[in-house]
């Protein structure tokens, strides 16, 4: 179903991080854009899609008052707002907004780190663009931070905090097939399980909690109402967001769930783990009967190697990028 493509090359190679690989397709001038953290660093390639053109640049992490930081990036996604689209890289200091290209920093927010050491990290992570101006971002306290984000310029605006989880955030999704009927438009996923699920808008309303089972839920999705969740069991769960029905329960992998993306269009599922597999499945959903069924289509073995990121690089899931730990490339897969 998938084949190979060539690999793209990458100037450091990938942290041990979940999600760790970010693309934004750029129609008009037939780019992708890849990011890939490495330590202190974010790696951004431009890639051309005739393949012939690559242009590499370094995003390093920044602190105010510090020539150069050596806090460590914990994440880098790109957020696609109906006005403009933004790259937001976390960090244990802070968070950083670009420009799509990386070219000019738009903002920054520094987080609240305590006088004296404690024995909890702060970092940020977990990154989502909601809604028309909204981009959410989660911290180590368990808080979300809403950020009002104006259409174009740097007058960049905190509104909200959000105070539910009470466990490092890890991921954060919002609604992606584009569906106006869907109630929640966004999920949020922490260290010990559990999900929330919201409706955005001026205020942020709590929709529904989904308690945990004490295993990190390192990944997930919001498509079509359903809440699609990766752990480190290797599980993936589908929840009904607005009542916490489990439609599904998936054995995917045999070891700890790094990544998982949807093509909205097709509504292919990809998953990526420890245990060296990418697994591409269908979702199909039945609305009559309210359900939701898994199909398994494809895998791909990367030999040897831990999987930390996987996205699909288009909305139909026509092609499909990777990246594993200590990897310095990006490999690529297109359908046959």
């Amino acid at each position: 179903m998938y084949h190979k493509e060539k690999s793209i090359q990458i100037k450091n190679s990938a942290s041990s991080l979940y999600n760790n690989l970010g693309v934004l397709r750029i129609g008009p001038r037939r780019l992708t854009y890849f990011t890939v953290v490495h330590a202190n660093v974010v790696n951004m390639v431009s890639a051309s899609w005739d393949g012939l053109n690559y242009s590499h640049r370094q995003l390093q992490s920044k602190e105010p008052n510090v020539a150069t930081s050596t806090s460590l990036i914990i994440q880098a996604a790109f957020c696609v707002l109906p006005s403009r689209e933004l790259l937001v890289v976390t960090s244990q200091k802070g968070i950083q907004m670009y420009e799509s290209d990386g070219s000019i920093m738009v903002y920054w927010h520094a987080l609240d780190t305590p006088e004296t050491p404690t024995a909890q990290a702060v970092f940020a992570r977990g990154i989502s663009a909601v809604w028309d101006n909204y981009i959410c971002v989660g911290v180590s306290s368990g808080s979300i931070l809403v950020f009002d984000v104006p259409s174009k310029g740097s007058n960049i605006t905190l509104s909200e905090v959000l105070e539910e989880h009470k466990e490092a955030i890890t991921d954060m999704a919002s609604e992606c097939s584009g569906s106006q009927e869907c109630i929640a438009d966004l999920v949020s996923a922490d260290d010990g399980g559990n999900l929330c699920i919201w409706k955005s808008g001026e205020e942020f309303q709590l929709l529904n909690k989904i308690h945990g089972f004490d295993m990190s839920c390192s990944s997930v999705k919001l498509w079509k109402g359903t809440v699609v969740a990766g752990y480190g069991t290797g599980q993936i769960r589908l929840y009904e967001a607005v009542t916490g029905i489990l439609h599904a329960e998936v054995n995917a992998h045999a070891r700890w769930i790094y990544s998982l993306d949807i093509a909205p269009f097709s509504g292919l599922l990809l998953s990526a783990a420890e245990d060296s597999l990418v697994r591409v499945w269908h979702l199909n959903m039945t609305p009559e009967t309210n359900s939701v069924e898994v199909a398994h289509l494809h895998n791909e073995c990367v030999t040897d190697t831990q999987i930390c990121g996987a996205k699909f690089c288009d909305a139909d899931g026509y092609a499909f990028a990777v990246t594993g730990y200590d990897l310095s490339e990006i490999i690529r897969y297109t359908q046959t």
